[in-house]
């Protein structure tokens, strides 16, 4: 068995490409512009060496704020987010690639949405190489459109179907459970999937199989997400729903910040931030103790955050 890292960085590269393509072309203003970073220095002058390639929108027709980045970085140690659930890890050199998304629109009626997927390599003299891929994709809309969310899911099942039919309940379950903030006792949105530790010892798949999944997860977010953008962007909205996103974006945050392990990695090994928050909305707010009207559109919402099976 090989770990094929260049097979792997190809295709997370043409990944970012395909998805900033069809976003950009579904937004008709904008495209994606490109900060090819790096980080090296001597030993011991970073915790992180390596770089990667952001792709950044603002202020486009359709995308207030959407970030795309590919990554692959290198460090000595894995941080306690990383070796919280698996402490024999602790001490292994790292490095990691993946890409990772959050789009967040314009309109209220498009839904936020997030992609990630990744592949670690945990090494250490004299002991057998660790790897696993991880990653998967949710979506977060302010205002529900109950087919969007039947499509995302059935997408979400295309994805995980060639592999065992088993698998979308498995990993949709794992996104419910994933992005739920205990502090509002709510789900962030309607879910999708989310896996991690995918390896030949957690799964009994080879690294050929597993990295076929973690590309067949990839692929299948724009399939998912570019119709519900393409049907949704035109619809009218006015002040009220404008303000229902920004307090609603107000949670996406809170998620992302005090939740998220891809967040809490990125920052513990001193991973570039620009590219960690590029995340966060544009703008959001909070208010103290809001209620939005019984029975009214926004009050929906709140009808939809908490996990259901949408097929």
């Amino acid at each position: 068995m090989s770990i094929n890292i260049p097979a792997i960085k190809e295709y997370l590269l043409s990944l970012q490409d395909d998805i900033c393509q069809q976003l950009a072309a579904e937004d008709g203003l904008k495209k994606f512009f490109t900060d090819q970073w790096s980080r090296e220095g001597e030993e011991g002058q970073m915790k992180l060496t390596g770089g990667g390639r952001t792709r950044v929108m603002e202020n486009g027709a359709v995308i207030e704020k959407g970030g795309v980045n590919f990554s692959h970085v290198k460090g000595k140690n894995l941080p306690e987010s990383a070796t919280a659930h698996r402490p024999e890890l602790a001490g292994r050199s790292f490095q990691a690639l993946g890409v990772s998304l959050v789009i967040h629109p314009r309109n209220p009626y498009v839904p936020t949405s997030h992609a990630n997927v990744r592949c670690f390599i945990a090494e250490k003299a004299g002991e057998e190489t660790v790897w696993w891929f991880g990653g998967g994709f949710d979506l977060t809309p302010y205002y529900v459109n109950e087919q969007d969310v039947i499509d995302w899911h059935q997408q979400s099942k295309n994805a995980c179907e060639p592999f065992g039919e088993e698998l979308y309940q498995k990993y949709k379950q794992w996104c419910d459970e994933y992005f739920y903030l205990k502090h509002r006792d709510e789900t962030r949105g309607v879910g999708g999937l989310f896996f991690d530790d995918l390896n030949s010892d957690t799964f009994g798949w080879d690294f050929d199989k597993c990295f076929e999944f973690m590309q067949s997860v990839g692929n299948h977010y724009i399939k998912a997400y570019r119709p519900i953008v393409a049907v949704r962007k035109g619809q009218e909205y006015g002040e009220v729903e404008k303000d229902f996103q920004l307090y609603r974006r107000g949670r996406y945050a809170e998620f992302n910040l005090a939740i998220d392990r891809g967040t809490i990695f990125g920052l513990q090994t001193g991973g570039r931030t620009e590219s960690i928050l590029m995340s966060l909305p544009p703008v959001a707010t909070w208010k103290y103790d809001y209620h939005p009207e019984p029975d009214s559109e926004e009050a929906k919402l709140y009808e939809y955050l908490s996990p259901r099976d949408w097929l």
